[in-house]
């Protein structure tokens, strides 16, 4: 389970004061955007200590995100941009929810997936390529893998 990084970061910044919220951003950028896991625990752990006394809450709230926070450098490189962040997905669930809102409700399943896919196939939404979508089959079978 992945969280987004985005969302994360704007419950960071709604707990933190005004005139700390470019330290704050900061500091959390370089947890998400470093270059392994290591790299990342160091961030994380320079976080704590750093936020800890000043601004507990936002400790806090980074804390219950967990290690949900760092799945994506699990994955190969090339897919740590798309993994970050849910927008991707949310995007496409907003654009669904419209549509499904003005007809009220769908009468099967199989409804549903008539107008999603009359939804991608008009270009009315787009989905995006996942960067480093020609590695998907290989990293999932590796964890299904180690599953087992």
């Amino acid at each position: 389970m992945q969280r987004c990084c985005v969302h994360k970061l704007r419950n960071l910044e709604r707990k933190a004061p005004k005139h700390a919220l470019a330290a704050i951003r900061d500091d959390f950028h370089r947890i998400v955007y470093a270059t392994n896991t290591d790299a990342a625990h160091v961030a994380y752990t320079a976080f704590e200590r750093t936020w800890a006394k000043r601004c507990p809450g936002v400790v806090t709230s980074l804390r219950e995100a967990g290690d949900e926070l760092l799945t994506f450098f699990r994955f190969p490189k090339t897919q740590w941009k798309t993994l970050r962040t849910t927008n991707v997905i949310e995007r496409l669930h907003e654009e669904f929810r419209r549509r499904v809102k003005t007809q009220g409700s769908l009468p099967s399943e199989d409804a549903a997936l008539v107008l999603l896919f009359s939804l991608v196939a008009s270009g009315q939404i787009k989905l995006r390529r996942i960067d480093g979508w020609r590695k998907i089959a290989t990293v999932l079978s590796l964890h299904t893998a180690v599953a087992a």
